[in-house]
């Protein structure tokens, strides 16, 4: 997946990161040992979903990020990724409209998108990038119905900016995603020690 990611990353404004890595309390508990697995230049999306140590986490995995020159952006709330000096927050579909404002010099925003509206809207909101999914079968129990390499092109082609696909990529699906036109690749279990 990292080579298919660096081919990607060649492409668009937004060069970096090519390959984001979602992290998930069950399906990926150890964080930390799968940050010491990615690529230079890749950036890790730190999900805590209400965890009361969030902040705590966040933190060692940024010290880890700026060791090894990774991203490091905080889901879901911008006032911790602020605080912590991430370089940058994503936030849900629900969320979007948060992106409003956040942007400045040296913090990303981006957002999943479920599709073309979505997306379109996060990027007037002023969204870096989205993250679309679900592109292949996936694992995730909120995953949708995949929409598949031909359709993901065609949103790529009119969503007004960097798109990363996300949802059932691994080593056997990225390949597929090469002549879509996305900036890079996303995933959670697939990435994972």
């Amino acid at each position: 997946m990292a080579r298919t990611a660096a081919a990607l990353g060649a492409r668009g404004a937004w060069r970096k990161p090519s390959l984001l890595f979602f992290t998930d309390p069950d399906r990926t508990p150890d964080i930390e040992a799968a940050m010491l697995r990615l690529p230079r230049g890749a950036a890790v999306v730190y999900r805590s979903f209400g965890d009361p140590k969030a902040e705590r986490r966040a933190r060692g995995l940024l010290a880890i990020a700026r060791a090894r020159g990774l991203f490091l952006l905080i889901g879901a709330d911008a006032e911790l990724a602020r605080r912590i000096g991430a370089h940058g927050v994503h936030l849900p579909e629900r969320l979007a409209a948060q992106a409003r404002g956040l942007g400045r010099p040296g913090f990303r925003v981006t957002t999943a998108a479920h599709g073309l509206r979505a997306a379109r809207r996060a990027f007037a909101w002023g969204a870096d990038a989205v993250v679309v999914s679900a592109i292949f079968p996936s694992a995730s129990p909120s995953a949708g119905s995949p929409m598949g390499p031909v359709r993901l092109a065609i949103l790529v082609r009119a969503a007004g900016g960097p798109v990363y696909a996300l949802g059932g990529v691994n080593d056997k699906t990225a390949r597929r995603l090469l002549p879509t036109g996305v900036v890079g690749i996303a995933a959670v279990e697939a990435l994972r020690t």
